[in-house]
């Protein structure tokens, strides 16, 4: 674990000034904290805010900000605006992650800082994530990927450094619950974001609802399934009266990226020479 943060350290030392993608979650935190040792106040922390952003997560980005004592900035990059976007193909996160990386390196460029760096980290590159080819072809660097840390690294360590990031659920997208194809609206992101709020204020580590249009699909971590079950009528009720006609709770459990598993390898191998070709 030394050597790797050694390893981190050194690769951001190559350059005097960064602007940080920074969600607030796990990865992005840790990042943050790192990058401060190394860059003083010559950092900048970026939030997109947009429909597929919860409320509450901006809520805990401004506030871990506001701990790490970093200059915090929030942007708008409204992502099911973008042609396209909404119809949920399966390169659906190339054209979010398009705009965002674009709007950041614009105003990293105009405000003279050397650099941008996302929280990607090396369990990442094993899944099939279009964005990666946007992130490159922007010339975004993810230095913990670089560097080999994978999440349980990241969480290893922010707890070292008290970090309150350190236990944190892991977050991503909205869209992300959405199966390909399934058009993608404020209304529907709007309930799953409240659901999940309502849900997580239960006590639960880790989970996600995968929406099917009206139908509400559950993903527990194996320990908390008996403890999800005890609660059935509530989360029913919660589903239910943000507008979701059927709940259900996947014997898989929680994994990320389960919306991939549908997908040909075809596609995952033709975006992959995509990316391979840049």
């Amino acid at each position: 674990m030394e050597d790797k943060l050694s390893i981190l350290k050194d690769s951001l030392k190559k350059y005097k000034s960064a602007v940080i993608a920074f969600s607030g979650g796990v990865d992005s935190t840790f990042l943050a904290r790192v990058a401060k040792d190394v860059f003083g106040d010559k950092l900048l922390l970026i939030t997109a805010t947009s429909s597929t952003y919860p409320f509450y997560e901006l809520k805990e980005a401004k506030s871990l900000a506001l701990l790490l004592g970093i200059e915090h900035r929030m942007i708008v990059s409204e992502e099911i605006d973008i042609p396209g976007y909404a119809d949920n193909p399966p390169d659906r996160c190339y054209y979010c992650k398009s705009e965002l990386f674009g709007k950041i390196k614009y105003i990293a460029t105009k405000e003279g800082f050397e650099t941008v760096f996302d929280g990607s980290n090396a369990d990442d590159l094993k899944d099939f994530r279009p964005g990666m080819k946007a992130k490159q072809e922007k010339g975004v660097i993810s230095p913990l990927a670089v560097s080999g840390f994978s999440k349980s690294d990241i969480r290893n360590y922010s707890a070292q450094m008290n970090l309150p990031t350190a236990t944190k659920q892991s977050y991503a997208c909205l869209a992300s619950r959405f199966p390909y194809g399934e058009k993608i609206t404020k209304l529907k992101l709007d309930r799953l974001a409240t659901a999940e709020f309502e849900v997580r204020n239960l006590g639960f580590s880790q989970f996600r609802i995968r929406s099917h249009e009206n139908l509400a699909r559950f993903e527990f971590i194996p320990a908390e399934m008996d403890k999800a079950w005890s609660l059935k009528d509530k989360l029913t009720e919660i589903c239910s009266k943000t507008g979701f006609n059927y709940i259900t709770i996947d014997l898989k459990g929680y994994r990320t990226g389960s919306m991939n598993e549908v997908l040909p390898d075809s596609v995952k191998l033709n975006y992959q020479k995509q990316e391979d070709k840049l």
